[in-house]
């Protein structure tokens, strides 16, 4: 049986899309002294680049990147000019899978970050099922449960 869709395409871009915007890149994409010497301890430009990238999104939207997934133009020039590096070092981030997933790894422990599992999981199902009560849409639902996250 299909899932139900519960955002249009453009209710859930507007949710889950990397900003592209000067304002808002400079508000979630800029890297601190803290970050940039995590990020620089990654031997190659394109794990530097990738590494960084993973921590941006993370951090918001708040999602991981999908392989494969085509990062805008924008973003990739905002963060190869803090790292010092071409936007064209990206391209051969994460030719290997254990890469991606070591550098999720690193990045869930060093920030903290983490799955939805277990008792945090069920705590977030529980505050989800109360504000679907007074949710006034769909996406106003969604944009909630980002925001809690």
């Amino acid at each position: 049986m299909p899932r139900r869709r519960m955002l249009t395409d453009r209710q859930r871009a507007a949710l889950l899309d990397m900003p592209t915007e000067e304002a808002s890149m400079l508000r979630h994409y800029t890297l601190a002294d803290d970050d940039l010497e995590i990020i620089r301890a990654r031997r190659r430009p394109h794990n530097r680049f990738g590494f960084a990238l993973q921590l941006c999104a993370l951090r918001y939207p708040g999602r991981l990147l999908a392989p494969g997934e085509v990062i805008p133009a924008a973003v990739t020039r905002f963060l190869a000019a803090q790292l010092g590096l071409r936007p064209d070092d990206l391209a051969d981030y994460a030719t290997r899978e254990e890469t991606r997933r070591d550098h999720l790894a690193t990045l869930r422990n060093l920030y903290g970050y983490k799955m939805f599992t277990g008792r945090g999981a069920r705590d977030l199902k529980t505050w989800l099922e109360s504000e679907a009560e007074t949710a006034r849409s769909n996406e106003d639902l969604a944009r909630r449960f980002v925001e809690k996250c």
